[in-house]
């Protein structure tokens, strides 16, 4: 741990959203109006650059593994509104695969294109969003853009959450807001999700309600509930309540997750025990996730945060030799200090500690596994860049 400490102090010096994925660059000038020095007066179309790039020095279990520049996240995005009804909106990672999934359902890449649809806007109380896009998953982290975030909880990091169907959303009062969504439950194959041994749904579909409350602006809620249709006979139950408190500079939420499916959609426990005897994924896992983070901008250019993951992971049911209850344990702990160098702008430079720490349970190291820890020193910054 000294040696990481030791390796990001020389390296500091030289380097110094209730649609989902809210924008950072809300208000701030373009790129292009830096440049042109011309005002841009209409919505019709914006253009954005979104980045997490970082120096990262790894330890695993107490020893140095190595020391890179990682580019975590490169997203392009294109958006506007086409008129008071029709809106449109784009976003795709670069540093992904962009070919089709083999067998997909929905003809699309898994796993570079998140967003690809158009916004119908009927009324103030009535809007629609059709194309690929983010679940409405409930939970308050989960509504930020993803090059915001250090380190996922298991849970989010291993669910597939940019799909393909339709968004409902109904404004039951300005500070209240119900999406009802329908999507595609998988994008890619029936034996990349979930192995060999199980039958396709004729309608895989994934039903979600989310709630988005508003009290004030001193607390949010986001929370949901969602019906996945996984393969015939399997079903996957999800509840995800996100509540944020927000007073004067400090800001903090609590997000609780749950989720019990029919076959093991995450492969986190199928992983510790081994697939069925069919070749796929285990059946009844079962997660727990808790996470929490709080920060506090001291100073309108340096914000300080801290953030707590726990999460129980393991099977509802027992199912021949596999013991019911819980098999592992993830624990989470993140600090961070982020420095705002430019006024209206959304580009920060951050330096943060990530660890994780991995329990088993006895039932668990019956299948050959153990404990392990991994500790992570990034420095780097993120930006997302209005180029137009």
């Amino acid at each position: 741990m000294k040696k990481i400490l030791f390796l990001a102090l020389l390296f500091v010096p030289a380097t110094i959203m209730a649609q989902q994925d809210k924008d950072a660059a809300a208000g701030e000038e373009s790129l292009f109006e830096k440049v042109t020095k011309i005002e841009k007066k209409q919505d019709n179309f914006h253009f954005l650059l979104n980045l997490n790039n970082s120096f990262d020095i790894n330890q695993a279990d107490g020893d140095f593994q190595n020391a890179k520049f990682n580019m975590r996240q490169i997203r392009i995005e294109a958006k506007g509104n086409i008129n008071d009804t029709f809106s449109f909106r784009w976003r795709q990672r670069l540093n992904r695969n962009n070919s089709p999934a083999p067998d997909g359902i929905d003809n699309m890449p898994a796993s570079s294109i998140d967003v690809a649809g158009i916004g119908v806007n009927v009324n103030d109380k009535f809007s629609m969003f059709l194309g690929k896009q983010c679940a409405a998953y409930g939970g308050i982290e989960f509504d930020l853009n993803p090059i915001e975030i250090y380190e996922y909880s298991d849970m989010v990091d291993y669910m597939s959450n940019f799909l393909t169907g339709a968004n409902f959303q109904f404004q039951l009062a300005p500070s209240h807001q119900l999406q009802l969504q329908v999507l595609d439950s998988r994008s890619g194959s029936m034996s990349d999700m979930y192995g060999d041994g199980y039958e396709q749904s004729k309608v895989p579909l994934v039903y979600t309600a989310n709630w988005n409350g508003d009290f004030g602006g001193v607390f949010k809620t986001r929370w949901s509930y969602s019906l996945m249709s996984q393969a015939r006979g399997n079903q996957s139950h999800y509840i995800a309540l996100g509540n944020e408190v927000t007073v004067n500079n400090f800001d903090a939420f609590f997000d609780v997750m749950y989720m019990r499916e029919g076959i093991d959609r995450e492969g986190i426990v199928s992983s510790i025990v081994g697939n069925n005897a069919h070749g796929g994924h285990q059946n009844d896992a079962e997660y727990l996730s808790l996470v929490m983070k709080a920060q506090y901008r001291f100073n309108p250019k340096w914000n300080f945060f801290v953030k707590g993951m726990l999460e129980n992971e393991g099977f509802s049911k027992a199912n021949g030799t596999i013991e019911k209850g819980k098999y592992r344990t993830a624990l989470g702990y993140l600090a961070g200090v982020e420095f705002y160098p430019l006024k209206n702008s959304n580009l920060h430079f951050f330096l943060t500690y990530v660890g994780r720490h991995y329990s088993y349970t006895d039932r668990a190291k019956a299948y050959g596994v153990d404990d392990y820890s991994t500790n992570r020193i990034s420095v780097g910054y993120i930006w997302q860049l209005p180029m137009f």
